[in-house]
């Protein structure tokens, strides 16, 4: 395997748990705020996050590349408000976006068949992340963040089931 992919890829695993880490502590705040449901969504959030680097992890294991478990930084812990939490979710799902098409591009000009095929799975759950990031968002902007509007999106992001912590690679 290419060292310029396993490296990419390494990179993404942080950025994977990064994101883990980034959902619970938003969803510590929105808790601590009386959002029982949107912080419940975000708990989901930060799982499937985690998933999803355990899903780099064996990729490289199953190529026989080790992979490299890199440091996390530290993610925010205060926003203004709940639209501003979701506006971050929305961009950051936009960033991980980008490092994921980065790292197809680089598989597509290694002619990296393989990582290109395991990729494919990342970019429609990219665009699955962003459209459902933009429609809380686009719901939040509606309703404000008073009142009965984002009490009945507070209950709807509560009705989240648990995300898959499964990485595909199990017997």
């Amino acid at each position: 395997m290419n060292t310029e992919i396993i490296t990419a890829i390494n990179n993404q695993i942080q950025a994977e748990i990064y994101s883990s880490n980034l959902y619970l502590s938003m969803s510590s705040w929105a808790n601590a705020r009386g959002y029982k449901g949107m912080s419940h969504w975000l708990k989901q959030q930060a799982l499937e996050e985690h998933t999803h680097a355990m899903k780099f992890i064996a990729f490289l294991e199953d190529r026989n590349s080790q992979p490299e478990i890199l440091q996390i930084d530290k993610p925010d812990a205060e926003w203004s408000g709940i639209k501003e939490v979701f506006e971050k979710v929305l961009a950051h799902e936009q960033k991980v976006t980008k490092l994921i098409n980065n790292i197809y591009d680089l598989a597509l000009e290694h002619k990296d068949h393989a990582s290109t095929s395991f990729l494919q799975w990342f970019i429609d759950e990219q665009v699955e992340e962003e459209a459902t990031a933009s429609e809380i968002l686009d719901e939040i902007s509606l309703a404000g963040e008073k009142g009965a509007g984002i009490y009945m999106i507070d209950k709807e992001l509560g009705q989240r089931i648990q995300a898959s912590t499964t990485t595909g690679n199990e017997a």
